[in-house]
Parts: structure tokens; C-alpha cells; sequence
């Protein structure tokens, strides 16, 4: 990946070769994409930007790799978490590995999604809050338009 000492984005490599690599974005919002080949192409995403990272992989013998990571872009001069193929990488919000993890990962996304709402705006905290009940083995609390109205009102005055 080519980007700058001083670059605030953060850059995601994905790639696709039928039923061997997937890597793709599940929600978020790229603010620009650069085509590598017909197999690769780099997104990059701004800061403070929240994108939901999907890798499967296969072999001969099955599923090699199956994540979700949820990554929050950070600001300028914060810290970050390394996470495969972003640079720099990002604040993990969420990882989960194996297929019955990432399956009801994306079923949480599909229902924010049927409110009408963008995953990609959803408070952090949701996230979060998913990974650690998901680690616990117990379901996580639904995501609602009230908490959400709610988030947006706090980052407003936060902001």
C-alpha cells in the first residue's frame, strides 16, 4: 500500500479470488478506491470513520479464515490497533472469528440495517457491547432508533 508519512486515512487491501480469498467491506464509507488488478483494490477511509471488515479464506480441504472486524478510524495522533490489511490500522470495535460468530455478527448488521439505519453511524459503544456479550456466549442488547437518536445527540454536543 502507497500512501504518506502523514496520512490520516487508513487504507484497506482487499482482494478477491473466487471461493479462495474474499476480503470485502460490509458497511462503511469509503472515501476513495484504487484498482490494483482485477483481483485487488486498496479503499481508504477517513478519520474517525467506522467500517465493518469481512476475510474469508479456503483451501482445499475448507474455511481456512473466516472474520468481522468493526474498525474505527482514528484521529490524527491517536494511537491504533493493528489489525491485517489496514494501514496504519484502526481502533477495534469488534473481532470475531469463525463462521457462526461472524454470521450472527452480520445478522445484528442486517437488523440495524432493516430500521433504515447506516451500521456505519451506530454508536461505538453498540459495538462494543456485541463483541463483549458475544465473548461471554450471551446475546447482545438490540440496537434501537431511540439509542441511536440518542447517540447522535450526544456526539453533537460532545463535537
Amino acid at each position: 500500500m502507497i500512501h504518506s508519512q502523514h496520512d490520516t486515512t487508513a487504507h484497506v487491501e482487499l482482494t478477491w479470488v473466487e471461493k479462495r480469498i474474499e476480503h470485502w467491506i460490509r458497511f462503511g464509507r469509503a472515501a476513495h478506491e484504487q484498482i490494483l488488478d482485477r483481483r485487488r483494490r486498496i479503499l481508504s477511509f477517513p478519520p474517525d470513520s467506522v467500517f465493518g471488515f469481512v476475510r474469508w479464506a479456503s483451501n482445499d480441504y475448507g474455511t481456512v479464515v473466516s472474520r468481522l472486524d468493526i474498525v474505527r478510524v482514528p484521529l490524527p495522533g491517536e494511537g491504533c490497533d493493528r489489525v491485517p490489511f489496514v494501514s496504519p490500522g484502526g481502533h477495534l470495535l469488534l473481532r470475531v472469528s469463525g463462521w457462526p460468530h461472524v454470521r450472527r455478527v452480520l445478522q445484528v448488521v442486517d437488523a440495524i440495517e432493516a430500521m433504515g439505519l447506516d451500521a456505519a453511524t451506530v454508536c461505538p459503544d453498540h459495538w462494543r457491547h456485541v463483541h463483549n456479550r458475544m465473548a461471554a456466549g450471551q446475546v447482545a442488547r438490540p440496537y434501537t432508533p431511540e439509542r441511536h437518536a440518542a447517540w447522535l445527540q450526544r456526539r453533537s454536543v460532545t463535537s
